[in-house]
C-alpha cells in the first residue's frame, strides 16, 4: 500500500493501482517498439506490483497498529516469486521486463540475505536465456525496462505526494532515450508539468482510486481490511500539460 496522511485518518492507494497509473503514463508513449512488444510493455508496467503478500494478523500494520506504506516493509521473496510466476503466462517479453524490475528493485541489498541472493542470480540467468530466445540485445531489453521504471517513478511522486511546492522541479528518471526528466506543478492543484516533454498529446489527464480512512489505528489485519473495504473511494486526477 501506498500510504499517505490526511487530518483525519489516512489515504491508501494499492500499489496495484498505482500500476495502473503507470500504465496510464506508458500508453501516452509513443510507442517505439513492435505491436506484440509494445502491449507486452504496457502489461509489464501494469502488473509488476500485483501478488501482494496476503495479510496474515499484522503484515499491513506498523508496530503502532497504523496502516503500513510500502517502504516499511521488507523483501517478500513471496511476491517477489508470486510476480514472476505470473508473468512466465502471458510469455517471455513480459517475463523478461518483470525480471528486469526485481533486478533493479533488490539488487541493491544484495548480501542482506541468502535466499534473496539465490533469486538474484536465478533473474540473471533467466535474464541471458530470455534475451537469447527473444534475439534482443542487452541494451534494447534496457531501453524498453527503462520505460517501464520512469513511468513507475512518475506514478509513485503522483501518489506519494511528492511533487514539490512552489513550482520547484524534480527529477524523475533517465527516460528510454536516455534524457533526464524532471517535474513540476507551478500551482498547487493546477497542471503538472513534465520536461523535456515526451508524450504524443499535448495534453492529458491521468487517474487513481485512494481509500478514505478516518481512523488511525488498528487492531489487526482483519480490522485493517474490513475498514478498508467500507471506506469512501475518491478518485484523484492529474492534469499532465507540455510547458507553454
Amino acid at each position: 500500500m501506498i500510504v499517505n496522511p490526511t487530518p483525519t485518518g489516512w489515504q491508501i492507494i494499492y500499489q496495484q493501482a498505482h500500476a495502473l497509473l503507470a500504465a496510464q503514463l506508458a500508453w501516452q508513449w509513443p510507442p517505439f517498439l513492435p505491436t506484440d512488444r509494445w502491449v507486452g510493455l504496457l502489461a509489464a508496467t501494469a502488473q509488476h506490483d500485483d501478488e501482494q503478500q496476503r495479510w496474515r494478523g499484522h503484515y499491513g500494520l506498523t508496530a503502532a497498529g497504523a496502516p503500513a506504506d510500502f517502504t516499511q516493509k521488507e523483501f517478500s521473496l513471496e511476491q517477489a516469486e508470486g510476480v514472476m510466476r505470473a508473468a512466465r503466462f502471458q510469455g517471455q517479453w513480459r517475463s523478461l521486463l518483470t525480471s528486469l524490475h526485481l533486478s533493479f528493485l533488490y539488487e541493491p541489498q544484495r548480501g542482506e540475505n541468502t535466499q534473496q541472493d539465490a533469486f538474484l542470480d536465478e533473474q540473471q540467468a533467466q535474464q541471458k536465456q530470455w534475451r537469447r530466445a527473444l534475439h534482443v540485445t542487452k541494451a534494447e531489453a534496457q531501453r524498453a525496462y527503462a520505460l517501464l521504471q520512469w513511468c513507475d517513478r512518475l506514478s509513485l511522486i503522483l501518489c506519494r505526494q511528492e511533487l514539490p511546492e512552489r513550482g520547484r522541479t524534480l527529477e524523475i528518471s533517465e527516460g528510454p532515450d536516455g534524457k533526464q526528466y524532471t517535474v513540476q506543478q507551478p500551482t498547487p492543484g493546477g497542471s503538472v508539468l513534465v520536461s523535456p516533454w515526451p508524450f504524443a498529446a499535448a495534453e492529458f489527464d491521468v487517474t487513481v482510486e485512494a481509500s478514505q480512512l478516518h481512523q488511525l489505528q488498528f487492531q489487526d489485519d482483519a480490522a485493517l481490511t474490513a475498514a478498508l473495504h467500507a471506506a469512501p473511494i475518491e478518485t484523484l486526477q492529474w492534469k499532465l500539460q507540455r510547458a507553454k
